[in-house]
């Protein structure tokens, strides 16, 4: 039986550091799944799905905290399979407007209210090449349940978008 880890990890960037978790990992016999890394103000943070032997969970945690004297801070935690998949619908969210805080906040709460998941979020600001200005950008992965009503949601997001004086654009695609 295997047990799924998912692993956070964080440290100075240097070349080498998705080397050691790979090399770590493939060592207890684990398989890595996926993940998503990047650099971030001279740090690198991944978050990943590795699959191992239950049997050798516990070293691979015991080696993976080991990693610290490499300079890479690894957390562990154990999770479930996921349960079998419902119908839903994925949307594709993405938003462009001069930068402020708060912005991040409104729309996350906004898809809260709605009972949305947010799958993937990524994020970033940039020059906007006209003004000058800094502009926030979020590309987002939704997850709708079936019951959300997509006219009512658009709707919202519309309200939203002129209440932020922001430009919000979805794409809906159908999970199988």
């Amino acid at each position: 039986m295997a047990s799924l880890l998912v692993l956070t990890a964080i440290g100075e960037d240097r070349p080498g550091l998705v080397e050691a978790l790979s090399r770590t990992v493939e060592a207890h016999g684990g398989n890595w799944l996926e993940s998503r890394m990047s650099r971030l103000a001279n740090r690198f943070a991944g978050i990943l799905l590795v699959s191992v032997p239950e049997v050798s969970a516990a070293a691979l945690q015991a080696a993976l905290c080991g990693l610290e004297s490499e300079g890479l801070k690894v957390t562990v935690e154990t999770s479930a399979p996921e349960a079998p998949a419902v119908a839903l619908r994925t949307v594709r969210l993405e938003l462009v407007g001069q930068d402020r805080a708060g912005i991040i906040r409104q729309v996350a709460e906004a898809l809260a209210r709605h009972g949305i998941s947010i799958d993937e979020l990524v994020t970033g600001v940039e020059s906007a090449s006209w003004s000058g200005e800094t502009h926030c950008r979020i590309t987002a992965e939704l997850r709708l349940p079936a019951a959300v009503d997509l006219d009512r949601l658009q709707q919202g997001l519309e309200e939203l978008a002129n209440e932020l004086m922001v430009d919000i654009a979805f794409d809906e695609a159908m999970v199988s």
